[in-house]
């Protein structure tokens, strides 16, 4: 199944997809080919895969899968084609020119939230590192060989993790509180769906009310999932101090400090996380690096 999407201009695919990124667009399940981008996901209708290219136009969209149908009938939202970069108003002299440079990129979001919140719930309080590892082992042991070209793994579906022990995720690095909440998001996992047609307040309280899932987890599933554009990573490790040092000059910052820096931009702060994430500028470290807790073999 193909379909063209027609796109506002200026349009940036790749700029576009990497605010999506922390939720599942990277391998096992997302990869680059060339300039084509392929993504395996779920869809109501059973697993599909998706694959985007930019073309003169649009943006060129082609589907495999029982979910084909549904996948390319939401791709305009994965694309952000109703989002406006246009009505930003940045203040601040860098993200000015951030958003110069990057005023085609457009926030999208995929409406898939057991998906995004499996991708999200690995990587908390973990090294980047660590989280790809287990994702690659929990998706090779659980996941599902995606329909289509290119190889890709399907995310492990709900119906699947409803069988699995928490001591069963051991060997991939995932220690019990991640492992708990994780499964116990899979068995209430259609509830969880529901929340793309609930109202943003009421959807963040559903995800709120697993144990196990706080502000950091909300603010990048609501975003990524659900299209939240106000949406931000409270109690990251590294956002707080980018936003204050880049915004403000502040080699430290707190959650309460960057909520203050980015009051000026309502309906906007998704994007300017986002611009700042892309500018690949940071705050100077100092101590010691987050630390690899390994509870494989325990």
């Amino acid at each position: 199944m193909e379909r063209r999407i027609p796109i506002p201009e200026p349009y940036d695919l790749r700029a576009s997809l990497s605010s999506l990124m922390k939720a599942g667009m990277t391998p096992p399940v997302a990869r680059w080919v060339d300039d084509r981008f392929y993504k395996a996901t779920s869809t109501p209708d059973g697993p599909a895969t998706l694959s985007l290219q930019r073309v003169a136009g649009g943006v060129q969209a082609e589907a495999w899968g029982p979910g084909a149908q549904w996948v390319l009938d939401h791709t305009p939202q994965w694309l952000g084609v109703h989002d406006d970069p246009e009505s930003f108003e940045p203040r601040h002299p860098l993200l000015r020119a951030l958003h110069r440079r990057d005023l085609g990129m457009h926030l999208g979001h995929t409406g898939r939230v057991f998906d995004a919140l499996l991708f999200v719930l690995l990587g908390q309080r973990v090294t980047t590192k660590g989280a790809m590892a287990s994702r690659r082992s929990l998706f090779r042991a659980y996941g599902e060989v995606a329909p289509g070209p290119v190889e890709l793994l399907l995310p492990p579906s709900p119906t699947r993790l409803k069988s699995v022990a928490y001591f069963d995720l051991h060997p991939m690095n995932i220690e019990r509180r991640r492992a708990t909440t994780l499964l116990h998001a899979a068995r209430v996992a259609r509830r969880l769906e529901e929340c793309r047609t609930m109202s943003l307040p009421s959807a963040r309280a559903r995800l709120g009310a697993i144990q196990g899932i706080g502000p950091w987890t909300i603010g990048l599933v609501a975003g990524a999932a659900l299209g939240d554009r106000d949406a931000v990573a409270i109690g990251d490790y590294h956002l707080k101090n980018t936003v204050c040092h880049l915004l403000a000059g502040e080699p430290r910052g707190t959650d309460e400090r960057m909520l203050e820096l980015l009051e000026p931009y309502p309906g906007h702060r998704r994007r300017v996380v986002q611009l700042l994430a892309r500018s690949g500028k940071t705050a100077p470290r100092y101590g010691p690096r987050l630390a690899v807790n390994d509870v494989r073999g325990r």
